[in-house]
């Protein structure tokens, strides 16, 4: 049975961190290891996650240079032959998720699977606030702003090994960065599930006020630059591609 990596960064997140530890440990997948990487909290999340600790398969607490940097040190720890990403103030749609995930990647071809992603309510993560389907994967839409939800991502570890981790010279935008690098390298075997992945809570680091926006759009647009992929065009659409994700289901 092919192993899954999921890699979980932490900082301050006590109140939302049971509700990923039991969603990744509720999956039916048995083949899997949780990876924890967390930036020395101060809240009460280091000593929920030593209470789970049987559950994990590695767990590491200690200042770090911010999410980018924590996210590569737990790939760099994972062993399973596939790798995703788990925040920890999210969670799996359902315990099925890494067993399709696993299915998909049972064709030697596949290099990345992704699927949609649900922005839920902080509160209540049966309320859905944002609808992200992805579609299909074309090469071609990456120069239209096009991207997959990065939480719902996981890539062959052998991906990271060929393109590389997060460039933490960004500060928001490291994932569309290697979004963009992977996605426009690999020659196939992009593979999209059509069902919801990840149920994301509102609020995240990058749309917490006018300035942070402001970075990402000019980090994104940096990212589309250095992978030649597109300019302000891309950029444009990118954003301009989310506003129909409040209004479907």
């Amino acid at each position: 049975m092919m192993r899954i990596s999921v890699v979980t960064v932490t900082y301050n997140c006590a109140a939302t961190l049971g509700d990923c530890l039991a969603s990744v440990g509720g999956q039916s997948h048995a083949e899997r290891e949780h990876i924890v990487i967390d930036g020395a909290s101060t809240d009460g999340t280091l000593e929920l996650l030593q209470a789970h600790q049987s559950g994990l398969a590695a767990l590491v607490s200690e200042p770090d240079g911010g999410i980018y940097f924590a996210l590569n040190k737990g790939i760099a720890l994972a062993s399973g032959e596939v790798v995703g990403l788990l925040h920890g103030d999210d969670l799996y749609a359902d315990s099925q998720v890494l067993a399709r995930v696993a299915a998909a990647f049972a064709d030697p071809s596949t290099q990345a699977v992704y699927g949609d992603l649900v922005y839920v309510g902080r509160a209540d993560t049966g309320r859905v606030i944002r609808y992200w389907r992805a579609g299909a994967f074309r090469r071609a839409q990456l120069a239209w702003g096009w991207m997959p939800p990065h939480p719902t991502l996981f890539l062959r570890r052998s991906v990271y090994a060929r393109f590389g981790l997060f460039n933490t010279r960004y500060r928001i935008a490291a994932d569309y960065d290697l979004m963009l690098r992977v996605l426009s390298g690999l020659t196939g075997g992009v593979q999209y599930l059509p069902t919801r992945l990840v149920r994301m809570r509102m609020g995240g680091v990058s749309n917490r006020s006018l300035g942070r926006i402001m970075l990402k759009s000019w980090e994104d647009y940096q990212a589309l630059r250095a992978n030649r992929v597109g300019g302000l065009g891309a950029l444009a659409w990118k954003n301009l591609s989310k506003l129909p994700q409040f209004v479907q289901r």
